[in-house]
């Protein structure tokens, strides 16, 4: 006992003297110090000359994971600059390996099933949003087969009868929206299109039945279960944070209100299959099991969701891009004139082939503003790099940044200018996309029919292979339809009167501008 006293006094008294604050500091700096060392060590001395280079950073773990959040295009563009297309970053303690321009396109989003998968990588943010069973949260296999029952809602008879239902909706959200009371204002514009595009969607896609059960609270419990896509929660998902619990009572609150809907649907004893809930109703999967009623509710939240944080942010900087561009306000109002006729009568589906600026406005916004700036893929198996050494491992993430190409002067002249008539072909801006044109001919099925395959495009703001967007054909109908109806209503500019635009919050895995977003609106006499 007196050997172990006499050890247990010195070393009372040296942890006793640790615990002063000023030891503590000297502890903690000394271990951040060696850290950093043999972080910083590892870098210069034991390159792996089969990975591709990795972008410097003084702390392991953090890595490039600040930098790289404040601004992933400026990140992207600074580090191809210095390595290439193909580098490797520290994105909260995982290798992210970036394949940029058409080739790594390509690369990371046609990638075969065995090789990458985006299931191990988003199914803990999407799980939460959209609730089980659904998407990234069943098999591959399951999710091909509920894409195919989406299909249904993506006809061209659908799109018809959904360009009255946009119209009418864009019209009704106005007259009744309290930001555009009288003849003139100043209004926060992403607010609104956050609520114009989830009244939009809901309406034409899910039914007249289910967009009367929701108010503008409905908006509000969109952007709660948007929140849920924060890149925190990548690592934090079932954290009790602030925006987890309003992301979980936002997902409960929408799925009950679709759960009702089933109920009273069944109760009623309906069977005939008029939206897309009927539908989904009556559907089985290939083992001739009904689709389970949870799993309709999330897939409807899911349809939803999967194109409101893309046409909301895009809808957003339709508007303030042409706030900055009255001119080309004016060129859309007069080509409706034009071409429809100067009474501007009810636009129909027919109506939006015949306004080929109106379609510049949302392909030139896609182009400038991706509303996913960074696509991550899991390596399942080592995959070689055609044309070079390396292999990337499966301890690495994949990341494909289309938006890089997307303003790539290669393919693009001037391309940080938004000028929506490059895209005609005789502009002398316009895009450099032969390639891209012969590609859209080659089409695969990943289970739910015939896509583009399409990945070796400078231009890919549905993404390409089995994980292209499918709402493709709806989003475009749906934007086109939104920026026609505004056009007849308003005329925008700046506030200042300036040509600037707001900046870009990437705090979001979507990119959206910076709020408040303000602009000056005038209604028209129509």
């Amino acid at each position: 006992m007196g050997v172990l006293e006499n050890i247990q006094g010195p070393v009372s008294q040296y942890m006793a003297q640790l615990s002063t604050p000023s030891q503590v500091a000297v502890i903690f700096a000394a271990v951040t110090f060696f850290a950093v060392l043999l972080n910083v060590l590892q870098q210069i001395l034991f390159k792996n000359p089969n990975e591709p280079p990795v972008v410097f950073h003084w702390f392991p773990v953090i890595g490039s994971t600040i930098t790289y959040g404040m601004d992933p295009p400026r990140f992207f563009k600074e580090n191809r600059a210095k390595f290439g297309d193909i580098f490797t970053f520290i994105l909260l303690g995982k290798k992210t390996t970036v394949y940029l321009g058409t080739t790594g396109n390509d690369f990371v989003l046609n990638g075969k099933h065995k090789d990458v998968c985006a299931e191990d990588i988003y199914g803990v943010l999407t799980t939460p949003v959209f609730g089980k069973d659904v998407v990234y949260d069943c098999p591959n296999s399951k999710l091909m087969e509920q894409k195919k029952f989406m299909k249904v809602a993506l006809t061209t008879t659908a799109f018809q009868s959904y360009v009255p239902i946009i119209a009418d909706e864009v019209s009704s959200y106005v007259k009744r929206c309290p930001d555009f009371k009288g003849k003139s204002g100043i209004v926060n514009i992403p607010k609104n299109m956050a609520e114009i595009t989830i009244f939009t969607a809901s309406h034409s896609l899910q039914g007249s039945e289910i967009r009367s059960k929701f108010d503008e609270s409905l908006a509000a419990l969109y952007h709660d279960l948007d929140m849920g896509f924060t890149p925190v929660n990548f690592m934090l998902h079932w954290a009790p944070l602030p925006w987890n619990k309003k992301r979980d009572h936002a997902q409960r609150t929408i799925a009950k209100v679709y759960m009702d809907t089933i109920k009273e649907r069944r109760a009623a004893g309906k069977s005939d299959a008029q939206d897309m809930m009927w539908h989904l109703m009556s559907a089985t999967y290939k083992n001739n099991v009904p689709v389970p009623d949870h799993e309709i509710a999330h897939m409807l939240i899911a349809l939803l969701m999967a194109g409101q944080h893309s046409s909301s942010s895009t809808s957003s900087w339709m508007m303030l891009r042409l706030a900055s561009r009255p001119d080309i306000m004016e060129a859309l109002y007069r080509e409706q004139v034009e071409a429809l006729g100067a009474d501007l009568p009810a636009l129909t589906y027919e109506d939006l082939a015949k306004l080929p600026l109106n379609q510049a406005i949302v392909k030139e916004t896609l182009r400038l503003h991706a509303p996913i700036h960074s696509i991550m893929r899991a390596v399942k198996s080592p995959m070689p790099v055609s044309g070079t050494k390396y292999v990337i491992p499966t301890s690495h993430t994949l990341l494909s940044a289309a938006g890089v190409t997307a303003t790539d002067p290669a393919y693009f002249p001037e391309p940080d200018l938004w000028e929506p008539t490059r895209w005609n072909k005789d502009s002398p801006l316009a895009p450099s996309l032969a390639r891209n044109e012969a590609e859209e001919e080659e089409k695969i099925d990943y289970g739910y029919g015939l896509v583009s395959k399409g990945g070796h495009s400078p231009y890919l703001p549905f993404g390409a292979g089995r994980h292209r967007c499918i709402g493709e054909q709806f989003a475009n109908v749906q934007l086109q339809t939104i920026n026609a109806m505004i056009v007849r209503m308003f005329k925008f500019r700046n506030v200042d009167g300036s040509d600037k635009v707001i900046a870009t919050d990437y705090a979001s895995l979507f990119s959206r501008p910076i709020e408040p977003a303000n602009i000056y609106w005038e209604k028209r006499d129509w």
